[in-house]
C-alpha cells in the first residue's frame, strides 16, 4: 500500500513551491518512487520508508543538494541527481526530487528474464556509458557505494544509460555508511565486514554489473551454488565473502558452471574475444584478493570501446566479434558458418572493423575523448555503385590520403575514400591504414 496518496501535497524545501503526488511508480529497499508535479514540471520523488527517513539520511542529502562543492552537482547527465529535499508538514517523512526516468529505459532484469534481447552494439554502448559515468563520479572524490542492477537502466534501442538512487553517494572512504550495498554485488571485504564501501569496492560491483550485462549470470554462481540447499547468511558469507571463486577461474575449477543449470553462461562466455575474457578473469581472481588489482573504470571503457570496434556480421545477420588474437577464421556463434571479416582500419594500437554503418569517434583519433555524440567518420555505400563502400570524412577539416602507388590527395569534409587495402589516411595527429 502506497505511503502517499494521489493529489497529496508536500513541501519542497528551500523554495516556495509544493509538489503534488500524481502516482506511485515503484518500490525499492529504502522507499517508494512517485511521479509528482512541481509547478508545470513532472518529476520523480523518492519517499523513504520510516526506518530510512533518518537525520543521517537528511544530512547525506544535504551534502548532495546544498553543499557548495562538487557533490552538489551531478558528475554527468547520466545520473538522476537529487535536486531538492521534500518533507511533510502534517507528519514526519523525508524524500527528494530528481528528474523522471523516460519510459524507454529498462532495468537489467529484463535482460535476465529474456524479455529484451538488445544488440551487442547496444550492450557495448551501455557498458561504456556506465564505466564512463562512474569514472566521472570517482574523479570527484566520491563513491557510489551501491552499484547494482537495481539502480542502472538502459535504452535497449541505443544503449544510453541512466543511474538512479544517487542518495547513497558519499565522499570516498566515508565512515558513515548508511547502506553497505546490495547482496551479490558487494565486494568480498564488505561482505566479511572488513571494509566500508569505497571507490575500490565500487570497482568490484561495477565488474559484477558488467558481467551480468554480457554473460547474464553472476560470476560466483557455479557448481558450489547448486550444492547449497538453503541460501542462508552462512552460505552467502561463504559464496560471496569468505571464499568467492570465479566460475571461469583458470586455476581453480571447483566452481565451474554446471552444464545442467548454467547453460546460458557457458554459451555466452566463448562468444567474446580473449581480451574481454581476460579482463573479467582479472576482475574476479586478482581483483578478489587485492582491491588494488581491480579493473578500473577507464580500463572497462577502453576495452568495451574496443569490443564494439570488433563487431562483425554473419550472413545470417547475427552479430559476432572479430578476435584479433585468433589465427583461425571466425565462425558464427548462431549458425556455425564462417564469417567474412570486412576491411579494417588500424590507427596506432587500435583496429576497427569497417562494417556498413561503422562510425569512428574522437577517441579513435585522440585516444581520450569518449564522445559518441559527434562521429568523425562513417562507412557509407557509394551513391551509384552498389556494393562499393567508402569511409566518409564527417569532420570540418580535410584529410590527406596516401595510396599504395605513393600518390597523395586531399579528402575534403563530406567526401569519401573507397575502402582499399594499403590506403593510408592522415587524420592530422594520427594515421590510419586500411587493411584486409
Amino acid at each position: 500500500m502506497a505511503r502517499l496518496k494521489a493529489n497529496q501535497e508536500l513541501l519542497v524545501e528551500g523554495s516556495n513551491q509544493r509538489c503534488r503526488v500524481i502516482e506511485l511508480l515503484g518500490e525499492g529497499g529504502q522507499g517508494e518512487v512517485y511521479r509528482v508535479q512541481v509547478g508545470s514540471q513532472n518529476l520523480a520523488l523518492k519517499w523513504y520508508f520510516r526506518s530510512f527517513a533518518t537525520s543521517e539520511q537528511r544530512q547525506a542529502l544535504d551534502y548532495l543538494i546544498l553543499n557548495e562543492s562538487p557533490m552538489s552537482r551531478s558528475p554527468t547527465d547520466r545520473f538522476l541527481w537529487p535536486t531538492h529535499l521534500v518533507s511533510n508538514e502534517q507528519a514526519s517523512g523525508l524524500g527528494y526530487l530528481m528528474a523522471l526516468r523516460g519510459k524507454e529505459y529498462e532495468g537489467i532484469q529484463a535482460l535476465l528474464n529474456g524479455r529484451l534481447s538488445p544488440s551487442l552494439k547496444v550492450l557495448c554502448t551501455a557498458g561504456m556509458q556506465l564505466s564512463h559515468s562512474y569514472l566521472q563520479l570517482h574523479s570527484q572524490g566520491l563513491s557510489y557505494r551501491d552499484i547494482s542492477m537495481g539502480n542502472a537502466f538502459f535504452d535497449p534501442s541505443t544503449g544510453d544509460i541512466l543511474i538512479c538512487d544517487n542518495d547513497n553517494v558519499a565522499p570516498n572512504r566515508s565512515k558513515k555508511a548508511i547502506i553497505k550495498g546490495t547482496p551479490r554485488f558487494m565486494a568480498p571485504e564488505v561482505v566479511r565486514g572488513e571494509a566500508l564501501p569505497s571507490t575500490e569496492t565500487d570497482l568490484f560491483s561495477l565488474s559484477v554489473l558488467l558481467f551480468y550485462f554480457f554473460m547474464l549470470h553472476h560470476p560466483f554462481e557455479g557448481m558450489r551454488d547448486t550444492q547449497i540447499h538453503c541460501l542462508d547468511a552462512v552460505a552467502v558469507d561463504e559464496l560471496y565473502g569468505r571464499n568467492p571463486i570465479f566460475i571461469f577461474d583458470p586455476d581453480d575449477k571447483s566452481n565451474a558452471p554446471d552444464p545442467r543449470y548454467h547453460r546460458r553462461v557457458l554459451n555466452y562466455w566463448p562468444i567474446y574475444p580473449q581480451f574481454i575474457r581476460d579482463r573479467f578473469t582479472r576482475a574476479f581472481t586478482e581483483g578478489i584478493r587485492n582491491p588494488n588489482k581491480r579493473v578500473r573504470e577507464s580500463e572497462w571503457r577502453r576495452d568495451l570501446a574496443r569490443l564494439q570496434d570488433s563487431i562483425i556480421y554473419c550472413n545470417c545477420k547475427a552479430e559476432n566479434f572479430y578476435d584479433y588474437s585468433e589465427t583461425q577464421q571466425s565462425r558464427c556463434w548462431a549458425c556455425g558458418a564462417a564469417v567474412q571479416v570486412p576491411f579494417k582500419i588500424r590507427i596506432e594500437d587500435r583496429t576497427v572493423t569497417l562494417n556498413h554503418g561503422r562510425q569512428l569517434f574522437p577517441h579513435h583519433l585522440d585516444g581520450s575523448s569518449y564522445d559518441f555524440n559527434i562521429p568523425v567518420a562513417e562507412v557509407t555505400e557509394h551513391p551509384t555503385i552498389k556494393g562499393t563502400w567508402g569511409l566518409e570524412n564527417q569532420t570540418s577539416v580535410k584529410w590527406v590520403i596516401g595510396f599504395t602507388d605513393g600518390s597523395m590527395k586531399d579528402l575534403e569534409p563530406g567526401r569519401r575514400i573507397v575502402l582499399k587495402s594499403g590506403t593510408k589516411i592522415h587524420f592530422g595527429k594520427v594515421v590510419g591504414e586500411i587493411c584486409n
